[in-house]
């Protein structure tokens, strides 16, 4: 168990330490931020445009972040014969990929986070129809630059990672500012409890796609990772569709119900709607959404250990 969990430490640090990882967080929370500055092509639906399009780019963001993450400390390690190396000390193959998926969904349900707390801060940005709070929106940008002047600090006095440094200060910065919005600011139109439900059903999207792409890395460079799970992003999205029906053969309804249940059904994680319209989420939505990704996440676990258990990893070294 240590080693597993020595194993998602280190996992979790590099994916920090990609400078894709810092780069795409901070063009995600400027995008979020801005948001609000586009309610003035909207009539009466300012809200409904933040939280939608927030919700959408801090999902399609964390994914993209989850593949490549996945494919630069599994894949990565598989070519250049770190993975052989390890495999050379105690260490068991099951720990190893079980440490990476931990360090792999940690550093993605991290992002994901940030990003819903920058999405409550947009909420509040939008103050009406015809204007929004300069006062939080630069405050909130200055939040984004004071945690760049940390990682640089740190960068150039201790020869730290500049991405690893700069994602912990804006780690402790955007939720700090997001508290701080809450605690000052008139409540917004929008139900935040509510809000808050939805954004936690797109950790548990994030949740599951992580696990996905640690599988797909085990056998997949980065390129064909990230179409993999793009194809599972777009299949999923229409899954209802696609694989819930009943027809006259028997044979063809085994084998919608087979790519029905091994694909997510994103649907059920996006309430971006619900939440415009301040449709109340019940909890017991909720839980069953947090079984059902605990539930995904054991079984695409169990699957990536079985895989890897005969994966060549001598050969990937060449």
């Amino acid at each position: 168990m240590f080693n597993l969990f020595k194993i998602a430490v280190n996992a979790f640090r590099e994916s920090l330490r990609e400078p894709v990882y810092f780069l795409m967080l901070l063009s995600a929370l400027v995008l979020i931020g801005h948001y609000p500055s586009a309610a003035i092509f909207v009539f009466s639906e300012q809200m409904k445009l933040v939280v939608d399009s927030s919700m959408a780019t801090g999902l399609i963001f964390s994914l993209v972040v989850a593949v490549l993450c996945a494919s630069y400390t599994i894949a990565r390690e598989m070519r250049n014969g770190t993975v052989l190396l390890l495999m050379s000390k105690p260490v068991q193959r099951w720990s190893f990929i079980l440490g990476k998926i931990a360090g792999i969904v940690s550093a993605a349900s991290l992002f994901a986070f940030l990003c819903n707390c920058a999405c409550i801060t947009s909420v509040y940005i939008a103050t009406d129809q015809f204007r929004f709070d300069m006062a939080l929106y630069f405050g909130f940008l200055g939040v984004l630059v004071l945690g760049c002047v940390i990682g640089m600090i740190a960068n150039f006095w201790r020869g730290s990672s500049f991405p690893e440094i700069a994602s912990y200060a804006v780690t402790v910065l955007v939720p700090l500012f997001a508290v701080i919005c809450i605690a000052t600011q008139p409540h917004p139109t929008v139900a935040m409890r509510d809000l808050a439900k939805a954004l936690l059903l797109i950790n548990f999207a994030v949740l599951a796609m992580s696990t996905i792409a640690v599988v797909a890395a085990t056998r997949f460079d980065v390129v064909p990772n990230l179409c993999f799970c793009t194809v599972v992003f777009f299949l999923g999205l229409v899954s209802s569709y696609l694989f819930q029906r009943e027809t006259d053969s028997a044979l063809l309804n085994a084998v919608f119900g087979f790519f029905y249940a091994v694909i997510p059904n994103w649907q059920f994680f996006w309430l971006a709607d619900a939440v415009a319209v301040n449709r109340h989420i019940p909890n017991s939505y909720i839980i069953d959404a947090a079984f059902y990704v605990v539930l995904y996440i054991i079984i695409a676990s169990l699957w990536a250990v079985a895989i890897f258990q005969n994966r060549e990893v001598a050969g990937s070294s060449r």
